[in-house]
């Protein structure tokens, strides 16, 4: 789904109403019913209710969703915010006069100063006058305790990308897309770079098996992984990584790591490094399909050794995670060596430590899209809406997890999964994306059985194979 700028969402409304006939009226009516159909879902008619309404378009909106409550048995008090008498628009205008058209008395418009209604926990406020008060896009000089602290905001359409970031979590709170028909044209042919990726995206880039094929046909991963006392790291991206479909997976651990990765994962080759307790060696090998390295590896002097040889030695697309991850941000001239295509998964303190210490998602986000761009890789910036930003500046955000994922493991998981897709052929800008959603869905999955406090990373990875069954049904 496409997820658009405030001033594109403006023009896509006027070529609705310009090259479509549909009238601007019609289109709050739209919005007037879906959120009334909302309130009505959740709300009784005995609910305390008021309406603050502005003096342009969304005030129209707030004014028509009053008159439909009115009809549906609600009894709300309407604030109408018309400073000096004269600010209305004429959608506004005509909603004010429909709504007093029905008899309505309980209208209050507010033209130079009026006494506000003292507001409780009962109360149900409907905001036609700020929208919130913060911006759709980015919101970096908004305060936040100037803003209303939403229980629900109705989105006409799109998502907005404010919605994304955690920074705007308590302001925002749920959100819910009301689709209003606006003009499928102008929505196809307006570009953007930011998406929210849901299942029919990931449904139509997975492929399916043709039935006369091998494990040959599905690629050869390599895991860099694990140490003593961090195996578990290496067997849980090595479950992700078989689960998600590779046709063969070699694990280079610690020698000590042995029993146990045979034990744990017994359809993975170990590949055993001289040093019995830490990697020393990250020579590619094994003829693989791609290289994922990071998780439980520590970043020990022989082991930081072994990696600044594999990426100033290999040439292409590398996944990168965890452990290796703060062994660049000891070294940062290790970036300019990454391979192009390569896929960075950090979450915020790794990134931070890499790049900068970034005092909000936004900036955070912001920054990735800048370096992202310069190294020419991509950032998973794992979250609740993990943000997969690209080289060429889009943003993929994801819609699949649950909070049952913050649990240690998790995302060593999400590094087999995409290292596997990328040995299986897919393109790094498709294994990221997809694997992202596939790790997420995984998750739901494990919850719906454990639940969020009980969802280990193993329960993850168990549940990988399951994730890729759904979206492909």
């Amino acid at each position: 789904m496409k997820i658009f700028s405030t001033e594109n969402i403006r023009k896509i409304d006027r070529v609705t109403i310009e090259e479509e006939g549909v009238s601007s009226q019609e289109l709050i009516r739209r919005v007037a019913e879906a959120v009334t159909s909302e309130i009505v879902a959740h709300w009784s008619p005995s609910t305390p209710v008021v309406i603050f309404a502005g003096s342009g378009n969304n005030g129209a909106d707030a004014l028509v969703v009053g008159r439909m409550l009115l009809e549906a048995g609600f009894y709300p008090r309407i604030l109408l915010f018309n400073f000096h008498g004269d600010s209305l628009s004429r959608d506004c205008r005509q909603a004010k006069h429909d709504l007093l058209a029905t008899g309505y008395q309980g209208l209050v418009e507010i033209i130079d100063r009026a006494e506000l209604p003292t507001l409780t926990p009962e109360h149900l406020v409907v905001d036609g006058l700020f929208g919130s008060g913060m911006f759709g896009d980015w919101n970096a000089r908004v305060i936040g305790r100037n803003v209303v602290h939403a229980n629900l905001t109705i989105a006409v359409q799109f998502p907005r990308l404010a919605f994304f970031l955690s920074d705007n979590a308590d302001l925002v709170g749920r959100w819910k897309v009301i689709d209003i028909g606006l003009s499928e044209r102008a929505i196809l042919n307006t570009p953007t770079k930011y998406f929210y990726v849901e299942r029919d995206e990931v449904s139509a880039v997975l492929k399916s098996r043709k039935p006369f094929s091998s494990k040959a046909d599905y690629g050869h991963a390599l895991l860099f992984s694990g140490c003593y006392g961090m195996t578990g790291a290496a067997v849980m991206a090595a479950r992700g990584a078989l689960r998600s479909g590779v046709g063969k997976l070699t694990v280079h651990s610690a020698r000590a790591a042995f029993p146990v990765l045979q034990g744990q994962v017994p359809e993975a080759l170990f590949s055993p490094d001289r040093q019995d307790y830490v990697i020393s060696d990250m020579s590619a090998r094994f003829n693989c399909s791609a290289i994922g390295v990071g998780p439980g590896i520590g970043t020990n002097d022989a082991t930081r050794g072994a990696l600044e040889t594999l990426i100033k030695s290999y040439k292409r697309p590398l996944v990168i995670d965890a452990d290796a991850l703060n062994a660049i941000a000891q070294n940062q001239s290790l970036l300019d060596h990454i391979a192009p295509g390569s896929i960075l998964t950090p979450h915020a303190g790794e990134f931070d430590r890499i790049f900068g210490a970034q005092t909000s998602a936004e900036g955070r986000l912001l920054k990735a899209i800048e370096v992202s761009h310069r190294y020419k890789i991509l950032i998973v910036l794992k979250g609740h809406y993990t943000a997969t930003v690209r080289p060429d500046g889009k943003v993929f955000f994801n819609s699949s997890g649950t909070p049952a994922m913050a649990t240690a493991g998790s995302g060593d998981v999400l590094t087999g999964i995409i290292t596997s897709l990328l040995a299986q052929g897919y393109k790094p800008e498709s294994a990221s994306v997809a694997g992202v959603y596939i790790h997420g869905l995984a998750g739901e999955i494990a919850a719906d059985t454990h639940g969020e406090y009980g969802t280990t990373g193993m329960d993850i990875a168990d549940a990988v194979g399951r994730a890729i069954k759904v979206i492909m049904e």
